[in-house]
């Protein structure tokens, strides 16, 4: 008997570069459904895409990703992975990517939601339809409270609140998902270079003595933009956060419950708890 998994036809993953997009091909492959990879050149190199049916494209290739989706059989398509934005000219339109030009050119023209969402128009107006990598493999949200065996002080809830206030007020902006507070004075604020080059940054500073705050003290807060489109470029949170947030010498990690994607948590938590930090997931819409 076909299983109803099976029956919602393969997933289409378009893949940026780290772990989390074989993680989440994994589990919806463990499923029984049917997962077809599309890396991104450029972004998804040196990940392991050869076990899964997968054809590579490059950042622009439109009309190519719907001729091979279509064939494949794809209807549902998941966007997920690191990748750094392109200026419009590093794209390779082909032709339906510029029959689409003057659509492609509004969507660049604003933010990362603002981008993704307008991509994501695209691709529902030609019969595709958009999914979030949590839809299909909801196992990949973090959950709320401590995930690890360190809890976070007073003052870091503090630190906490602070941030997530932040983050609210900022996000309409567009800009970033994440803030690092310490002694409630906001000392870091993700822009471009996104979370791992922000917390090189206070890495950087501390060495330096530029950030007078005692080693040990200090949270990165994630949060996801108001009103985002959370079907593509949820905060995520992973082994690499801990890391260099242990070498940023921060108190802990701050996210929130349910709309942050967590990869390969075991490893996160064995390092967190390894280096002595915390990782805790706050409410949506709550006090810390």
């Amino acid at each position: 008997m076909t299983s109803a998994v099976s029956q919602l036809g393969p997933l289409a993953m378009i893949c940026g570069g780290g772990s989390l997009p074989l993680a989440v091909a994994d589990k919806v492959a463990s499923s029984g459904r049917r997962v077809v990879l599309f890396p991104l050149r450029g972004a998804a190199e040196g990940t392991a895409v050869e076990h899964y049916p997968h054809h590579w494209l490059h950042v622009g290739q439109i009309g190519k990703f719907m001729r091979l989706a279509r064939a494949e059989g794809c209807r549902d398509v998941v966007l997920i992975g690191a990748m750094i934005r392109p200026s419009i000219w590093q794209i390779r339109p082909d032709f339906k990517a510029l029959t689409l030009f003057p659509r492609v050119m509004a969507a660049f023209r604003g933010g990362d939601n603002h981008l993704l969402s307008g991509m994501g128009r695209l691709l529902e107006q030609d019969g595709f339809r958009l999914l979030g990598a949590h839809e299909v493999s909801p196992e990949i949200l973090a959950p709320e409270n401590a995930i690890g065996r360190v809890q976070p002080s007073e003052q870091d809830r503090a630190d906490i609140a602070l941030g997530l206030d932040y983050l609210k007020a900022a996000g309409p902006f567009d800009i970033g998902q994440a803030v690092v507070v310490a002694g409630r004075h906001i000392v870091a604020v993700e822009a471009i270079e996104g979370t791992d080059e922000m917390l090189a940054r206070i890495a950087d500073m501390r060495a330096s003595g530029r950030m007078r705050a005692r080693s040990g003290t200090g949270v990165l807060v994630k949060a996801p933009k108001p009103n985002q489109d959370r079907r593509f470029d949820l905060p995520s949170i992973g082994p690499v956060t801990a890391e260099r947030a242990a070498s940023a010498g921060l108190a802990g990690i701050a996210f929130i419950a349910g709309a942050t994607i967590m990869a390969e948590p075991e490893r996160l938590i064995e390092i967190a708890d390894r280096a002595g930090i915390f990782v805790v997931g706050v409410p949506a819409g709550s006090d810390p």
